[in-house]
Order: C-alpha cells, then sequence, then structure tokens
C-alpha cells in the first residue's frame, strides 16, 4: 500500500489526518513577512481568523511548503519501503505542485526502487478535499499507485467547487477589489459567489444580499446534482460560519434527498486569507467508482 500525503490546502482536521493515515505538509502563515507560523501547528484556523477580525490593518500573507518541507515528509517513507502519491492545491494557485515536484526528483538518486507520483489538484480546500477523499477509498481497496494517480486526475475534472463571501473587505486588503468596489458592494450588501474554474479563482456572479447568495448556491447544486446523487460526493465548508453551514447542508440533503456524509469542514487560509470570515463554500465531485468499468 501506498502512503498518501496532501499539502495543507486539503483543509482535513487532525483527527481525519490520523483516522486515514495520511500526512500533510502545512502551509506557513506570515503577519509581518518575518515569523513564518506553519498553518495547523503554530496557530489554528480559528485563531487566525480571530485575529484578522480583531486586527482591521491585517495584511497577513500564505507561503507554500518548501521542497525541503517536502524531502522531510517524503523520505521516512521512502526508507520504509513505501510508494508515495502527494496530491496538492492547484498549481495556478501556488508553488506547491512545484515544491513537491522538485523533492521528488531529488530524491529518485537516493531511492532508485521507489517511486512518488504528484498530482495537481486542480482545486483548493473542500475541493482538493474531495479529491482526496475519493484517493483514500481508492488506496484502501487496495488500487496500485499508478491506477489511483490516472484516476485522480479524473476526478478533478469533475470537481466543482463556489464560494460566497460575507464583504469584499478581504478581496480589497488583498489587492483583489479596489477600496471603492468593495466600499459599493458593502454599501449595496452586495455578495459575490466565487469559482474554481480550470485551476483558478474567478468570479461567477454578484448577488445583492447573503440570503440571497447562499439560496442560489443552494439551487446551483441541486439543479447540478439532481440526477447524479448516487455518482457525487459533497462537501461544505465555512469560516467561522458553522451554523449557516449546517443550514446549507440541511437543505441541500433535503433538495436532493440524500445524506452528505462528509462533515462540515472549518476552511483554512489557503482560500480564507480572501475570502474573510463568514464565507462559505460548496464542492462537489464524481466518485472514483464512476470511471472504473
Amino acid at each position: 500500500m501506498f502512503q498518501l500525503i496532501s499539502d495543507g490546502g486539503c483543509d482535513f482536521t487532525k483527527e481525519e489526518v490520523a483516522q486515514y493515515g495520511i500526512d500533510v505538509v502545512p502551509f506557513y502563515i506570515t503577519f509581518d513577512e518575518e515569523t513564518h507560523l506553519k498553518e495547523g501547528v503554530d496557530i489554528s484556523k480559528g485563531d487566525y481568523f480571530k485575529r484578522l477580525i480583531a486586527e482591521k490593518n491585517l495584511f497577513p500573507k500564505t507561503a507554500q511548503p518548501s521542497p525541503q518541507d517536502y524531502i522531510d515528509a517524503y523520505t521516512p517513507h521512502l526508507k520504509a519501503g513505501k510508494d508515495i502519491l502527494s496530491l496538492t492545491i492547484s498549481s495556478k494557485l501556488s508553488g506547491t505542485y512545484n515544491s513537491a515536484t522538485l523533492a521528488a526528483e531529488m530524491l529518485k538518486e537516493e531511492y532508485p526502487d521507489r517511486t512518488i507520483v504528484v498530482v495537481d489538484s486542480l482545486n483548493a480546500s473542500i475541493g482538493q478535499g474531495l479529491i482526496l477523499r475519493e484517493v483514500i477509498k481508492m488506496r484502501d481497496a487496495g488500487y496500485p499507485l499508478l491506477e489511483t494517480a490516472q484516476l485522480a486526475k479524473k476526478i478533478r475534472e469533475t470537481t466543482r467547487l463556489y464560494c460566497t463571501l460575507d464583504s469584499l473587505e478581504y478581496l480589497k486588503r488583498g489587492g483583489r477589489v479596489g477600496p471603492t468596489t468593495a466600499l459599493v458592494g458593502g454599501i449595496l450588501g452586495l455578495r459575490p459567489i466565487l469559482q474554481i474554474e480550470d485551476g483558478l479563482v474567478s468570479q461567477l456572479e454578484t448577488i445583492r444580499g447573503k440570503k440571497q447568495a447562499l439560496k442560489l448556491m443552494e439551487e446551483a447544486i441541486v439543479g447540478a446534482l439532481a440526477g447524479e446523487k448516487e455518482t457525487v460526493n459533497i462537501s461544505i465548508g465555512h469560516i467561522l460560519s458553522e451554523e449557516e453551514a449546517l443550514v446549507i447542508k440541511a437543505n441541500t440533503e433535503a433538495a436532493l434527498g440524500m445524506s452528505i456524509e462528509n462533515p462540515v469542514a472549518e476552511i483554512g487560509a489557503t482560500i480564507g486569507t480572501h475570502a474573510g470570515p463568514g464565507g462559505l463554500v460548496v464542492a462537489y465531485c464524481k466518485k472514483y467508482e464512476t470511471f472504473v468499468n
């Protein structure tokens, strides 16, 4: 059985990491560009976002894991005689895929009999997490490494992620929108709906009022999946908005007539820095069984 490694963009909890026997290589967060904290190790997701709320002039940044971080993660498993599947956040959003790939290349000579396959999820957060969940199921079912990697690439093509924000403030802080746009958006109560498409974040729609934005997201998910509920895996996530996320989950389950098995996830800094507290995320993908003859 191969070892499964993901970067911290998957937004798995520590309990899930332990339960599924995977390794996570965390992202770094810096508030002053001098001190770099490992997300989930040196600072929790909740504490990070609470600090964002408390300090209005804070401009935090995230940094990708280094090749050395990946070498440190890969080496114990290679020494133990295991091959590795390494899943990363979208290469169009971060250089993590390059770090993971470079580390694999650097270890080839030392471990010529071992194989490391790096898979670019072309997604992030719970979208990346869904692909990871399907890979875990394949690993546990005894699928070989290379076949699992090929199926993961098919799954990523079906993965969709949608996010609605509580305000434009954090997009403004990150330079993604101008201060005038953020101000007008706040006055009018505009709520952007973002998506990850082809590995990049883009704006899908702008809705007036959070209630309408959430309703549109629910309707879009139900409309897309109504005839395919048996073949899809769904996840819902939030940033300090668990109650609203649970409402979305309940409404989606009722509309589709199915149970969403994945726990509501707490979104991390990779997307959350730009979405900000109050952000809500919905993602789905095809189950791996739909690609198996």
